[in-house]
């Protein structure tokens, strides 16, 4: 099960769930929260939520997306795996959409970007994260054109904690 959260969330929804993954996406001027996991099982990737080129500020990158790819794909799916940025709303549904991608092949896009606004009505996946995943997952577009379908989420400042099934 995926679980996917704003950062203050995090450490209860951990030990709550007994997670066994964590994927934390901040800025580079915040601090990763220590969860009490593994380094292997704990994901700390920093940069910045933005989609173009910004001046003083670290876009995600393609290298960033393939380290996110590398750590969805090691996931052995025992326990709960939570996925967080600051607010729970743009690189964390972003990776959540990847997860679901990576894992569930069969499935259209189309239709998991449906499941993700069902589930969470403010998501706005971060379309650079997205663009580089669909380029490295090789899926033609169709991860990109599903986001866009869906469109920019609902206004909030924080993004509910929300859970998705991995139908893997």
């Amino acid at each position: 099960m995926l679980i996917v959260s704003p950062l203050h969330r995090v450490p209860g929804l951990v030990a709550e769930f007994g997670a066994s993954r964590v994927m934390g996406l901040l800025g580079p001027d915040t601090e990763h929260p220590d969860v009490g996991l593994p380094q292997n099982q704990h994901l700390r990737m920093t940069f910045n939520d933005i989609s173009v080129p910004m001046s003083g500020m670290v876009p995600p990158g393609e290298e960033h997306v393939k380290t996110i790819i590398d750590f969805i794909e090691d996931w052995d799916h025992s326990g709960h795996f939570v996925i967080h940025c600051w607010a729970g709303i743009s690189r964390s549904t972003a990776s959540a959409f990847i997860t679901q991608c990576l894992l569930n092949p069969q499935e259209e896009e189309i239709d998991l970007a449906w499941e993700l606004r069902h589930l969470a009505p403010s998501a706005t996946p971060n379309r650079l994260i997205v663009e580089h995943a669909d380029r490295l997952l090789k899926r033609d577009g169709r991860m990109v054109s599903a986001i866009k379908a869906i469109g920019r989420g609902v206004e909030a400042w924080e993004g509910s904690v929300f859970e998705w099934d991995v139908r893997k």
